[in-house]
């Protein structure tokens, strides 16, 4: 199974998504292509719903084995103990964290942002 037929739990909105990344140019390219140097200046792209997912690690397995699992079965990932975790904003590997415990749910802290070059 490749990468992108892992099983995913959440749905993106990928209509939500394009129209954030044209909102998110038009409001960066004002004022002759200079960078927004207030908050105002992004208003419009704030309410613009994204998903965030926060990858633990992956596996891979054939369908069959999938089907043998029950409660209480263990699947191992493709992390160790400790290492960073990989958070995405619209299917995009944004950062790298760690995992936290913050009032009873789980969150992530994140500790490094990636950087894309975008020419």
């Amino acid at each position: 199974m490749s990468d992108d037929e892992n099983l995913e739990f959440t749905e993106l909105d990928l209509e939500s998504a394009d129209m954030a990344g044209e909102l998110a140019a038009q409001a960066m390219s004002s004022d002759a292509g200079k960078a927004p140097t207030n908050a105002k200046q992004l208003e419009a792209v704030y309410d613009i719903p994204i998903q965030v997912s926060a990858v633990l690690g992956k596996a891979n397995m054939q369908v069959s084995q999938l089907l043998k699992l029950g409660r209480g079965a263990v699947v191992e990932l493709d992390r160790k103990v400790g290492e960073a975790i990989d958070i995405y904003v619209n299917n995009r590997l944004v950062a790298r964290g760690e995992v936290v415990v913050v009032e009873e749910r789980l969150g992530v802290t994140m500790t490094e942002i990636i950087k894309v070059d975008r020419n």
